[in-house]
């Protein structure tokens, strides 16, 4: 069975364009079909202030995988990309979130779907309203485009240029 996944992207170190195009890369070839991908986002960092801006991006992946499954993988391809957990909210290489999984609500150890505090980040809501504002929050009952004009987050989510 393939669920919809939407899957957030964000690098801060490096050549973080390429950086997120490897990961959209081993993603389809790991976890399942792109669907959809936003715009990517210059977005100033998010609770720890003091580092380089974000570029994120958000994907639809069509995913046979289970929603451990996904998270095992994408962790596996932060780390081959470089990802080194040295600090809570610090810079990185790649950083790869599970946002939504179909329509599921998920409270394991380790995995918490969908993703506790999206609806407070503008830079989570932004892109994923470009490609699924539609979409109801299986928690909120309310769309991801009604949660990002809600959303009371200030910090500038910027588009980087078209879709690629």
């Amino acid at each position: 069975m393939t669920t919809r996944a939407y899957l957030l992207l964000g690098s801060n170190l490096g050549d973080r364009e390429q950086l997120l195009l490897n990961a959209k890369v081993r993603i389809s070839l790991l976890a399942g079909k792109t669907a959809a991908e936003s715009s990517m986002y210059e977005t100033a960092p998010w609770g720890k202030t003091d580092q380089p801006s974000f570029l994120n991006q958000v994907i639809a992946v069509d995913t046979q995988l289970n929603p451990r499954l996904l998270l095992n993988t994408a962790l596996a391809i932060e780390k081959s990309l470089g990802r080194v957990r040295a600090e809570p909210l610090g810079p990185r290489t790649i950083d790869i979130d599970i946002l939504l999984y179909g329509d599921q609500v998920i409270n394991e150890d380790g995995l918490s779907v969908p993703h506790p505090a999206m609806a407070e980040r503008r830079f989570v809501l932004t892109p994923l309203a470009e490609i699924a504002s539609e979409v109801n929050h299986p928690l909120l009952q309310k769309t991801i485009h009604q949660l990002l004009d809600e959303c009371t987050d200030q910090l500038e989510v910027k588009a980087k240029g078209a879709k690629g």
